[in-house]
């Protein structure tokens, strides 16, 4: 079974790291749901099959689909066949919320990020394996430079967590970068601002990232002298989520 770079497959070799990945889920009560996002071979999938957990598992990749069938006789019933990207996650375990988890295709990883945001009413949790330049970015913190539109639309609903590296080694066939594994776990309080146009501003602040505010945030204010503050003379990367969520609120009042 080769790996296929149109489904973007790198196969984890290393046992201890599948069972870390497996490990850093941290759920509440038993017979948690867990979703497993590209299964592939199944080195994550065996040890998750070991815990406490109601798993499903989804995979794109027809031939890993039948891999699935023939060497995990427990999944029966369990595996998705489909692109996660596609599916309507309401319709994965109906009326419960479920964890996410997954060493995630690098080239659709951070679509499966903004998908979990979307439906984080039924998402307490993800521990996923990225690309490590992506997983910074995700759980970065203002002011560098992988503080980006990523990481605002996701810590407004989700703490995180790095919680440790993968050399290329460890994979068959090895990527060219490194990878990193995080944690996010949802936050349970309200954003406190509207959540479309919060969105809205925040790609609008970063459409242009080494430009100032006042230059970005022209089409959502009528009156030009606002820009006269100092406020609006930073730089996207330096406003925190709350900030955002301060200047959603002041363009929904003007």
């Amino acid at each position: 079974m080769r790996a296929k770079k149109s489904f973007g497959q790198h196969f984890l070799t290393n046992e201890d790291i599948a069972r870390r990945i497996a490990d850093a889920l941290v759920v509440e009560g038993s017979q948690a749901k867990v979703l497993e996002v590209g299964p592939g071979k199944g080195m994550l999938t065996k040890y998750l099959l070991e815990k406490d957990f109601e798993l499903k598992v989804v995979e794109a990749d027809n031939d890993m689909v039948d891999y699935l069938h023939e060497n995990f006789t427990q999944l029966h019933g369990r595996v998705i066949a489909g692109d996660f990207l596609k599916l309507d996650l309401q319709t994965i375990f109906p009326g419960h919320q479920f964890y996410l988890i997954g060493n995630f295709p690098y080239n659709i990883s951070s679509q499966i990020v903004f998908k979990m945001v979307e439906f984080r009413t039924l998402v307490p949790q993800l521990v996923g394996m990225f690309q490590k330049d992506m997983a910074e970015r995700i759980i970065a913190k203002p002011g560098g430079k992988d503080y980006g539109v990523i990481s605002v639309l996701t810590q407004g609903f989700y703490d995180g967590k790095y919680l440790f590296s993968v050399g290329s080694g460890n994979f068959n066939p090895p990527p060219k970068v490194l990878s990193g594994v995080i944690r996010l776990t949802r936050r349970e309080e309200k954003l406190g601002c509207d959540e479309a146009l919060f969105r809205r501003v925040v790609k609008q602040a970063f459409s242009q990232r080494r430009k100032m505010l006042r230059n970005t945030l022209k089409p959502f204010f009528d009156n030009p002298a606002v820009f006269e503050e100092d406020f609006f003379r930073l730089r996207p990367e330096v406003l925190s989520v709350a900030d955002f969520v301060d200047l959603t609120n002041r363009i929904a009042s003007a």
